[in-house]
């Protein structure tokens, strides 16, 4: 539709005005008219129809990204800040958006439209149709320049643009410590400083902008000067007629058009690409753990038999942590593992839970390797309650069944009761629906700890994995905890590090882990009169 306008514009030009012949103006101006409607209804529906596919593109990719990040094992987000991931699904991913929104459709209608009128340029006149091209060379060559400069400079804009968000994820997670030791104004410092570097960059890409789509203008108005000069000498000689020259004038203004729109898209995919290697990164990322090639579920319910066969273990090849551990368990046994901090307990649970692969050796469960079992399985065998339990930003109610999401309201109340926490959630101003707030600032620390032992109770596994985090808490709720432990770990095989050694008692066999090591195992009072490590350790606790 847009070819049509200049076409009929020379046709009043020529055949109206210097022909005489008014009967051919109602066409005329009816035919632009009706070339106008046509126009702008085709880009109506071109809009509705780019924003569609643009929506389900990006929702999608954001979509694939989740997933991805769903599937990497834990070592790919412990070495990365939850901001910095954060800014990779979200800011990264709408970057790339705009291609679709602009880019896409930019790139398409441009394209035909230069072919159209290049196409129509060459038909009216050849010559002037070469000298309107003189220019082209020119503008290839600076978008190549622009190009390469221009993308370096983006790398840095998203990189500060992460940083920045890994600084604000991080800040808004700690702003009751930057509150209670009063640092407001060095955080605000902080914060100035990052976003001053996520300025600074964009304005590099701004600065290089302003002399880049101005001079390509300018450049190509250098067309338009040759062929006015040129299609004024034509007109004197005769050679063309004054509604050419206009018709040929207005094409030429409308191939410039996608010329420019051509750069600018260029400028935004330069942006977007920078934003999607980095969205790629993640989604070709590959995870350290993965189920081994013909992984089967074992038959039946698994009773919780584990042992760790001459386990060794280190979070980077050089540094081992576990050397050649091993240890037999019983199903429905009670094991603590005690020892110095950086003794290697909790590293032991990660590979338990398959966080992590061993080095070397093997972990077995009712005499199958962990490896041969598809993770999403093994998973399902073991409930964990960390030290600091995590609670979702929703309700109680969805905390619990989190464990199980099928479960009715009679096996959500069971769990609760059996952790002993109906009661605290009963007097909750709205009860199992009350909106407990990020990661569950509404509870206090035991009652969070209540809360997940109810969703392991609901989820029901065979094995469970217990970091001991009572040191914070008051007796009462200290008891009510281990009621609700005792509950958790009957008949399952339990494992549970241990910070107090004083609550160790009614475990069935203690193991002290040192350097990577077992040094000691047996029950409380054996391991006190054996005078080892452990008792040195209790004899310190005591004594503090």
């Amino acid at each position: 539709m847009d070819l049509l306008p200049p076409w009929l514009i020379k046709i009043v030009i020529d055949d109206v005005i210097q022909a005489h012949r008014p009967e051919l103006l109602g066409w005329a101006v009816a035919g632009l008219v009706g070339v106008y409607a046509l126009r702008n209804s085709f880009a109506s529906l071109r809009i509705r129809l780019n924003n569609t596919l643009e929506q389900r593109v990006v929702c999608d990719l954001r979509n694939q990204v989740f997933a991805a990040l769903q599937r990497l094992s834990i070592s790919y987000f412990e070495n990365r800040s939850s901001g910095e991931i954060m800014s990779r699904v979200t800011n990264d991913t709408e970057h790339m958006e705009r291609i679709f929104v602009d880019g896409l459709e930019g790139m398409l209608t441009a394209g035909l439209t230069l072919a159209g009128i290049t196409t129509m340029l060459f038909m009216l006149n050849w010559k002037l149709a070469v000298l309107s091209l003189l220019p082209i060379p020119i503008l290839i060559i600076s978008a190549s320049l622009f190009t390469k400069r221009v993308h370096h400079y983006y790398h840095d804009v998203r990189r500060h643009a992460a940083e920045l968000n890994a600084y604000l994820h991080d800040a808004l997670s700690g702003i009751r410590e930057t509150m209670g030791f009063n640092r407001q104004a060095y955080e605000q410092d902080r914060f100035d400083t990052r976003s001053r570097r996520y300025s600074e960059s964009n304005l590099d890409v701004m600065r290089l902008w302003s002399l880049y789509s101005p001079g390509m203008m300018f450049i190509g108005s250098l067309g338009t000067v040759l062929i006015l000069w040129y299609g004024a000498g034509e007109v004197a000689r005769g050679n063309l007629t004054i509604g050419e020259l206009v018709m040929f004038l207005s094409y030429l203004a409308l191939f410039y058009v996608p010329v420019n729109q051509i750069h600018s898209v260029n400028h935004m995919l330069q942006h977007a690409l920078a934003g999607s290697e980095r969205v790629f990164e993640i989604l070709d990322a590959t995870s350290d753990v993965q189920d081994r090639p013909g992984a089967a579920v074992p038959a039946g319910r698994l009773g919780g038999a584990v042992r760790f066969e001459e386990v060794s273990f280190g979070y980077r090849p050089d540094v081992p942590v576990l050397h050649g551990l091993t240890l037999d368990v019983k199903p429905g046994e009670r094991i603590a593992l005690v020892g110095p901090s950086g003794a290697g307990k909790s590293t032991m649970l990660k590979l338990l839970m398959r966080f992590y692969d061993v080095r070397g050796g093997a972990i077995l469960l009712d005499g199958h390797d962990l490896r041969d079992m598809p993770l999403a399985f093994l998973r399902t065998q073991i409930g964990f309650v960390q030290q600091e339990p995590f609670l979702f930003n929703g309700t109680v109610r969805e905390n619990i069944v989190y464990g199980d999401l099928g479960a009715d309201q009679a096996g959500l109340e069971e769990a609760a009761r059996a952790a002993r926490a109906h009661e605290f959630i009963y007097e909750l101003p709205d009860g199992y629906d009350t909106w407990i707030g990020e990661r569950g600032v509404k509870l206090s620390v035991g009652q969070k700890q209540r809360v997940s032992i109810a969703r392991v109770l609901l989820k029901n596994p065979p094995l469970v994995v217990f970091d001991e985090a009572t040191s914070n808490i008051d007796t009462e709720t200290e008891v009510k905890i281990r009621e609700a432990l005792d509950n958790l770990t009957r008949g399952r095989t339990t494992f549970i590090i241990a910070h107090r050694l004083s609550t160790l008692h009614n475990v069935d066999r203690i193991v002290v882990v040192d350097h990577g090591r077992i040094v000691e195992q047996g029950a409380h009072r054996e391991l006190l009169i054996g005078g080892g490590l452990y008792a040195g350790l209790y004899e310190a606790q005591f004594q503090s």
